[in-house]
């Protein structure tokens, strides 16, 4: 089965007025796809909004009648239509599922006969492009991979669909895995949806920015070091990396056998738990898994309560917060976090573990394992169109930004060596460490910020990864919205517990949610209007004698104008509410048509939205004003 090309473009459509303006509206032509497109019974249910929608809101709908599944697929394929290779062209798939729409018909009519098969029965869900799918290629982001089909799901995508979920496609990953800022040679460059400029982290970036995008109601990634949290932090969203052994790894392309770990994000810890409960146990397949018994409850959904939080006692582990000044914003916005913990009913201890940076620095086996971890996944399959890092090298099919990363993975001779051992060791000193630390300080979780920095800016290499200690220790972790930095790129924060207490974890985050609110859609990717983007808004804003001409597009937080050049001294577009003067926001210099574009950062953006932006025109005559107002 061939994945469905991802190419199509759509309208777009919104509002925006201005004193002393005209607005007219105006959409863009649509582009027709060769994407799955919304049948017309479909299209009938246009008007139900996703927007947010969480996986019970979503079930109860299709339980009233109020939307189908079918329906609710479509809706999504129209948001990926509208704002994945269109608008902010936020480039979260790789492929789409041609079968999408008819699996959830067929899910209706089981409805329809009396049949539901749980919470996620008709539910639409993303899965990263490492998980093998039946009914898709998988190619862990590599063009060398681009035609790998192994013609069955991965144990966790099998346990999915038999819990009624709809995989509606498969998203972009650092290609094999093998990074945090999602770049592949065969999915380019994932954008995050809250900063255009930045990366959604990674390796799971393309489904973190799909999940926060509303392109799905949940979505399924693989963590090895960070790369189930940090997109979960880069997107405002939850997810958790499981105690080795809680989930099976059998069908996803592995990194390194005793790293790897598959499971969800979601934008709530509600439907994180759902899409948990559907894919943890035990896999013959997977004997590490068999750790599991025992330990995995009835449903995670069960333990779930908004006082989760009160007379336990809560670690804050210091030195992962930095101390350069670089770790500054995201050290004040966590620490935010920290005391919404507080407030919900935990008692805080500061804590500082001796010796644990130096055990956990050298303490990651990637490297040691990724090269021959992969020779023998790709063993299996005779037909795979390689079957060695060494033969992707060879054959150039990778993107450049991994050259160097992917041969000093493929630079071990053997399996067993000095560097691998002293790995090994120091692994199991962190781990050593971290339980005597939860024994000494009596907590129940210890709580640090998943990355000490911003999001990195596209191009640039992630910094502040505090993604190795779960890893090194076996130890469960959930990680946790925390809130924004002033370019209104997300950040997150994680709680470490002990050994098999994921169930208590999430209880926490729950409490969390509950208390702090901290879900936050992306300006990007705004509710559909007649199942189309927000259109881009042309207005004229007149100061004085001189109109200016300007286009916003509030998917991209452009702004483009268009500005005589005669007896205009200097203009410029400033923060302030009517009647209120503020600082200048940008520049205007005079220019004819077609005009110049200018991108609004977050805090002018949200300034131009609430009708406190306004722009002033120094000429010959005089200074003019007019204020800016969005409906």
């Amino acid at each position: 089965m061939r994945r469905t090309p991802l190419m199509f473009t759509t309208t777009t459509g919104g509002r925006l007025a201005a004193a002393c303006v005209v607005a007219t509206m105006f959409a863009a032509p649509a582009i027709h796809s060769q994407a799955p497109r919304p049948a017309a019974s479909a299209v009938a249910a246009a008007e139900f909004d996703v927007m947010e929608k969480s996986i019970l809101e979503l079930q109860q709908a299709m339980q009233s009648g109020a939307v189908t599944s079918k329906q609710l697929t479509a809706t999504f394929l129209a948001r990926i239509r509208a704002y994945d290779k269109a608008g902010p062209r936020v480039n979260a798939m790789v492929a789409l599922n041609p079968k999408a729409l008819d699996v959830a018909d067929a899910l209706d009519r089981e409805r329809a006969s009396g049949r539901v098969r749980g919470p996620l029965h008709g539910i639409p869900v993303l899965i990263k492009d490492n998980y093998e799918t039946v009914d898709m290629p998988t190619t862990a982001g590599s063009v060398a991979l681009a035609q790998f089909e192994t013609g069955r799901d991965a144990f966790q995508v099998k346990k999915l669909r038999d819990a009624g979920a709809v995989i509606v496609g498969k998203t972009n990953l650092h290609e094999l895995a093998s990074g945090i800022t999602t770049i592949s040679s065969y999915g380019g460059q994932t954008l995050n949806p809250y900063d255009l400029d930045r990366t959604p982290g990674g390796s799971s970036g393309g489904t973190g920015a799909g999940v926060a995008a509303n392109f799905a109601a949940a979505g399924m990634g693989s963590d090895t070091c960070g790369s189930i949290r940090i997109p979960s932090a880069n997107n405002n969203l939850f997810g958790l990396r499981g105690t080795a052994g809680l989930s099976s790894r059998a069908g996803i392309v592995p990194l390194s056998h005793t790293q790897d770990i598959g499971g969800p994000l979601a934008r709530t810890v509600t439907d994180l738990a759902l899409m948990l409960d559907a894919t943890v146990g035990a896999d013959p397949d997977d004997e590490i898994t068999a750790r599991s018994s025992g330990h995995i409850p009835r449903s995670y959904r069960d333990g779930l309560a908004p006082d989760g939080l009160k007379r336990l006692r809560i670690g804050v582990l210091k030195q992962l917060f930095g101390s350069g000044p670089e770790d500054d914003e995201v050290g004040r916005i966590v620490r935010a976090s920290v005391d919404g913990i507080k407030k919900a009913g935990a008692e805080i201890v500061e804590v500082t573990i001796p010796g644990l940076e130096e055990q956990m620095n050298g303490s990651s086996v990637i490297n040691a394992e990724f090269k021959f971890d992969l020779i023998d996944y790709l063993a299996r399959f005779p037909k795979a169109p390689v079957h060695s890092l060494g033969d992707i090298l060879d054959s150039g099919r990778y993107h450049a930004s991994l050259d160097g990363n992917f041969r000093t993975r493929n630079r071990p001779e053997k399996r067993d060596t000095d560097e691998y051992r002293r790995a090994l060791v120091k692994r199991t000193a962190v781990r050593q460490l971290m339980l005597a630390a939860f024994d000494e300080h009596q907590v129940q979780a210890f709580a640090y910020p998943t990355l000490r920095r911003p999001p990195a800016i596209i191009g640039e290499p992630q910094r502040g990864s505090n993604c190795q200690l779960s890893p090194s220790t076996g130890l469960p972790v959930v990680a946790m919205p925390s809130g924004f930095t002033e370019s209104g790129a997300p950040v997150g924060v994680e709680l470490l517990g002990p050994d098999w207490s994921e169930a208590a974890l999430l209880k926490m985050a729950y409490a969390y949610e509950q208390a702090m609110h901290p879900r936050r859609p992306p300006f990007s990717t705004p509710a559909l209007v007649n199942g189309a983007a927000p259109s881009p808004l042309k207005f004229q804003a007149v100061a004085g004698a001189t109109a200016v001409s300007f286009v916003y597009d509030p998917t991209t937080s452009h702004l483009r104008y268009s500005m005589p050049a005669v007896n205009v001294i200097a203009a410029a577009l400033h923060r302030g509410a009517p009647g209120e003067k503020g600082p200048v926001a940008a520049e205007l210099p005079p220019m004819p048509s077609p005009g110049a574009d200018i991108k609004l950062t977050a805090i002018d953006r949200d300034a131009l939205e609430r009708g406190r932006m306004y722009l002033e025109v120094v000429s010959a005559s005089g200074v003019a004003r007019a204020d800016l107002r969005a409906k």
